[in-house]
């Protein structure tokens, strides 16, 4: 089963990580993709370098970052081939230990992607899932 973790450090700030808060994110992240559980994984810029964009009655808003509201701003993300929900909150539990502090949301993900960049183009249906771990 894939999951899309989301990480909310229910803080923004502008210091960018230590060295050693580097090292040890590093080794988690080597140790994860070794192990085939990591997919695809990568940390987000500040939120005055974003937009939200939003779509109500038919009609566009575009606010511009940075944004106030905190508790929900996403700092990064992770997808992850795991066995169950449960494997995925023990990842989503020693991320957090390497972080520090936040949440991490866990969302199951469909079965088979939207979108497969190693499909061969002209042949929807026939998508290939190497380098997903499907064999977890």
């Amino acid at each position: 089963m894939r999951f899309m973790m989301l990480y909310k450090p229910g803080r923004e700030t502008t210091t960018p990580p230590t060295q050693q808060e580097m090292a040890d994110m590093g080794r988690f992240i080597e140790e994860m993709a070794a192990s085939g559980v990591l997919i695809a994984t990568d940390g987000l810029q500040h939120s005055s370098k974003g937009a939200r964009v939003r779509i109500e009655g038919g009609k566009f808003t575009v606010t511009d970052g940075p944004f106030t509201e905190t508790k929900e701003l996403v700092a990064g993300y992770a997808i992850v081939q795991a066995r169950s929900k449960q494997e995925a909150v023990e990842l989503a539990k020693r991320f957090l230990t390497v972080v520090g502090e936040g949440e991490s949301e866990i969302r199951l993900m469909h079965d088979v992607p939207a979108f497969d960049s190693t499909a061969e183009p002209g042949k929807p249906g026939e998508r290939q899932t190497a380098g997903t771990g499907a064999n977890r």
